[in-house]
């Protein structure tokens, strides 16, 4: 196989830097102001994951349809015959595509390229003593998944490196018949995560060095941006699979390519469909005969997606009318790719640090397209040399309309070897509750994913002049950025509360509560706040303002003497739909829907978790939600109106301003709400970030986007110029009058919901992009803080708008006596731990490890340690003592037995004291303080 597409048209790829004037497509600005209009305003980084289909590709097919009768191709009539006809040109038209001769391979159309694997493995996993399996680490999750059913076993080869020594290794003619297994080797012709290709000749090793084993090619990644070349059926692939979204953009489908030579492995199978077999019998006996013509007429199950191939028709012809050829799109995005690279490269804080760590090997370019794909890989860092977190730069982005790729990349291997995770790390991550897309992407100070750019054939400059910007605005930090802080000021000033806001549906309007009317405050939070949600009809998932800005305009009114819930929409009411709808407060039971099993419950979603509600039964609720939202659904409950059974509980948080979150952030349970029973917001500080924002011309924010349930204000008797902005970053307690504490449990990090407009349903940029300038800390983004009502509170309290309120800043610091023999108590627990364990302790005295195990000394002298074993945070601030660093070693010890013990035991908090010295007593892989 070689990179051209054609033997004899110009080769465009790049092999140097002096290329590069020649390798940029000039037309491709002219041609997506035509063919993408769905690129206005857009910058779209994502061609890895599909790439975008031109308007001329869906017109000539609407054409195409439009003018033929096309029938089922299982049939003798002429519509049918034109399908069968149709498909079989495009089946030649898309092997020629490729080089490969229809004398020597065969194309069967699948799904994408994962149904085509899964193909090739039921192939393997039929033969009578089942197969061995190898596959390289680079490789995607569905190359990956072959292993479980190679029952013969099977290797992952970690680097190039094994797998040129394993195939150097010859095998000998004389087989064992009685050991001898077929074997299957898999890896990508370019990875996925960040585009590095792969060594094409391995496919001609293997076949002639290894007896009886095949090669299995995922072309996926490198088909999207560069040929592939089938011409040499002897050193091809034996099977190649590829989806042609990736290259076209439409239709959505697959082929697996398999050389006939190797076809036999593949016709094992015991599944017949539709189409695949010449006669069947059924009852007396159980008979059937396969169809003995060509491989696809065997393999292709039922009746093929005809459209979608037809579709392919009119994809190739406009590919090669807009970009010409593959290899035109290979130099073309390897030009950018190259420009983009470089500058990334280059990007430096105030203090001169890196901004971007890019997981690329230095021996490759990507101003050479045979070694490297248009894809880029990368972290961010601060000046400081933390990491940024991805979920943050993403939401960012969201908000300038740039669409990238983040997380695990569908790439284990490759993120487990660039990021340096280990297995018990992933282990522990995964029991720390992350899952690709979570916000937790930073845990025991690595990141578990990373950010993915990748070019395609309609890619630009301005692409990737506007990524430069974007990383540039936001992420390189000129030293002379505001930091979140607060002003330090006397903490004994009364505040007041403004407003108090309940939301009872979740991620709708909030209802104000009237100045005069005393409410409750119970353990989950203000009385009837987050206690509704909307659910999607299909998948009973709850709806979310961020995806259906629409619910912003849901307005709910609370009538406490009628025991009603009325819901009304305060925009546009398309013809036909109730101007609102109305439910009980109560649990009245007969409004909900009742399961086959008479259960009123119903499994549901809410921010990844699972929870039981209720639904209501009424049609017309549905039908008013639905007609208004835009989407299928329908209006529940949870939980049942009853006190005390709520599942979800309080999400921990680090404080903004970097001190200790407050110890009493122990669970506390919450209904429907994202994070905490109580969201509350200052005055003083939003008006400091609408002064920010109109610095800038920028749009004022409401202070009804941050969806608060309180609002506190300064004293209006305060003299002028004495706001207090950000103090709440300061605050551990509330008391208000003189009988409700509520307790700080954390900084709120905010997303770009807050953008949406809550009285237009509008997006804006604002306010969310002057908080990441003003407000961002270790990579988050914060504004507003969680509270709850105090455990010694009981279970119920009351406020109303107008109530005084005094903050508190008391600070509790560990005192830690370790003076009683610290060392024997290592020692002794070393003992009984294996030789992995004392090493994981002798290495933690080196400065590198202590940062590497996220121990970090910061600037103000304090030493800071932060876990996440059981999906919980703990941060504990010490003064630096040499005793101090024994106790952030223990942790990170007990961290390491809780992950690998068979039952993890729990790792409580620490209670602290002022003023008390306690002492450690380490047991069952835990670190408890005792008097």
């Amino acid at each position: 196989m070689n990179g051209k597409n054609d033997p004899n048209e110009e080769d465009l790829n790049m092999n140097s830097k002096n290329d590069l004037d020649r390798a940029y497509n000039d037309d491709v600005d002219s041609i997506r102001e035509h063919e993408f209009p769905m690129l206005k305003d857009t910058t779209y980084l994502d061609h890895a994951g599909t790439t975008l289909y031109p308007r001329s590709l869906i017109e000539d097919f609407s054409k195409d349809m439009m003018s033929n009768l096309l029938g089922n191709p299982h049939s003798a009539s002429s519509s049918s015959q034109l399908s069968t006809r149709r498909t079989e040109d495009v089946r030649l038209r898309v092997l020629r595509f490729f080089n490969a001769d229809p004398d020597h391979f065969d194309l069967i159309f699948v799904a994408n390229a994962t149904a085509g694997i899964k193909m090739v493995m039921e192939g393997f996993r039929n033969q009578e003593r089942g197969f061995w399996y190898g596959y390289h680490t680079d490789s995607h999750t569905s190359l990956v998944g072959v292993r479980e059913a190679a029952k013969a076993g099977h290797r992952c080869f970690m680097t190039d490196q094994e797998v040129e020594e394993w195939l150097n290794h010859h095998d000998t003619m004389a087989v064992d018949p009685e050991a001898h297994v077929v074997r299957l080797f898999a890896y990508p012709a370019q990875s996925n995560m960040n585009g590095r290709r792969l060594p094409l000749s391995w496919t001609n090793q293997v076949r002639s060095f290894k007896h009886d084993c095949y090669s299995l090619l995922d072309a996926a990644a490198l088909v999207s941006t560069s040929p592939l070349d089938l011409s040499n059926a002897s050193e091809a692939p034996d099977f190649t699979v590829l989806s042609f979204y990736k290259i076209f953009g439409f239709p959505d489908l697959g082929a697996l390519i398999v050389r006939k030579a190797s076809a036999l492995v593949l016709r094992k199978g015991t599944y017949f469909g539709g189409g695949t077999v010449e006669m069947v019998t059924c009852g007396k006996e159980n008979w059937h005969v396969w169809k003995h013509g060509s491989l696809h007429e065997q393999l292709e199950d039922g009746t093929l997606p005809v459209h979608s191939i037809i579709a392919l028709d009119s994809a190739l012809n406009n590919h090669q009318r807009l970009f010409r050829s593959p290899a035109r799109v290979a130099s073309h995005t390897a030009y950018l790719a190259d420009y983009l690279y470089d500058k990334l490269m280059a990007l430096r804080h105030h203090n001169g640090a890196e901004v971007c760590e890019i997981y690329k090997e230095s021996s490759l370019s990507y101003c050479d397209s045979r070694a490297q794909g248009p894809i880029i890989a990368f972290n961010l860092r601060t000046s400081k040399g933390d990491w940024v977190s991805n979920t943050e730069v993403e939401k960012l982005a969201n908000i300038r309309n740039i669409q990238f790729r983040s997380g695990g990349l569908c790439n284990p291997g490759g993120i487990a070897s660039s990021l340096r995770l280990e297995p018990w790390e992933m282990k522990r991550n995964f029991s720390a509750g992350h899952r690709c897309g979570k916000e937790n992407d930073i845990i025991g100070g690595k990141p578990t994913g990373m950010l993915r750019v990748s070019l395609g054939a309609m890619s630009n400059m301005q692409d990737v002049t506007t990524f430069l910007e974007f990383v540039e605005e936001f992420f390189v930090e000129r030293g002379d950025i505001a930091q979140p802080a607060s002003e330090s000021r006397p903490s004994s000033r009364d505040l007041y509360i403004e407003t108090l806001t309940v939301y009872p549906i979740k991620s709708c309007g909030g209802w104000p509560i009237p100045p005069d009317m005393p409410w409750e405050i119970k353990a989950e939070g203000l009385a009837w706040d987050r206690e509704w949600c909307l659910v999607h009809q299909g998948t009973r998932t709850a709806l979310s303002q961020k995806k259906y800005t629409k619910m912003a305009l849901l307005r709910p009114i609370i009538e406490l003497d009628s025991g009603l819930l009325h819901v009304r929409y305060h925009g546009p009411i398309p013809p036909g739909t109730a101007h609102g709808i109305s439910v009980p407060l109560s649990a009245d039971p007969t409004v909900f829907q009742r399961s086959k099993d008479g259960s009123q419950s119903t499994c549901s979603q809410v921010c990844g978790e699972n929870i039981v509600a209720q639904i209501y039964a009424s049609p017309k609720i549905a039908t008013f939600f639905t007609n208004l939202v835009g989407t299928p659904c329908t209006l529940a409950r949870f939980p049942a109106a009853t006190a005390g059974l709520s599942t979800r509980h309080f999400k921990a948080h680090l404080n903004i301003n970097g001190g200790p979150q407050n110890l009493n952030a122990r669970q506390r349970p919450i209904l429907l709400s994202n994070e905490s029973p109580i969201l509350t917001i200052s005055r003083s500080s939003l008006n400091r970030l609408n002064e920010h924002i109109k610095l800038k011309d920028g749009k004022a924010a409401h202070a009804s986007v941050f969806r608060a349930n309180i609002i506190l204000a300064e004293d209006p008797a305060s003299s002028p110029g004495s706001e207090r902005p950000y103090v709440e970053d300061e605050w551990r307690s509330l008391r208000i009058g003189n009988d409700v504490n509520l307790d700080v449990l954390g900084g709120c990090r905010r997303c770009q919901m807050v953008c949406v407009d809550q009285g237009t349903a509008e997006k804006n940029e604002e306010p969310f992009v002057t908080l990441a300038k003003t407000r961002r800390k270790e990579g988050k983004v914060f504004f507003g803080v969680h509270t709850a009502l105090s455990e010694d509170a009981g279970q119920v309290a009351s406020t109303r708008v107008g109530d005084r309120v005094v903050a508190s800043t008391d600070t509790y610091h560990l005192h830690k006596d370790f003076a009683k023999d610290t060392h024997d108590l290592i020692n002794k627990a070393c003992k009984t731990e294996s030789q992995e364990c004392r090493e994981i302790l002798q290495s933690s005295f080196s400065t590198t490890s202590l940062r590497e195990n996220n121990i970090f000394p910061t600037d103000n002298g304090f030493l800071r340690t932060v876990m996440d074993p059981l999906n919980y945070h703990y941060h504990y601030h010490l003064t630096i003592r040499p005793e101090d660093i024994w106790l952030a070693i223990l942790f990170q010890f007990s961290i390491w037995l809780n992950t690998h013990a068979a039952e993890p035991a729990t790792c409580g908090n620490f209670v602290a004291h002022e003023d008390r010295k306690e002492s450690a007593v380490f047991t069952n892989g835990c670190l408890h303080t005792v008097d």
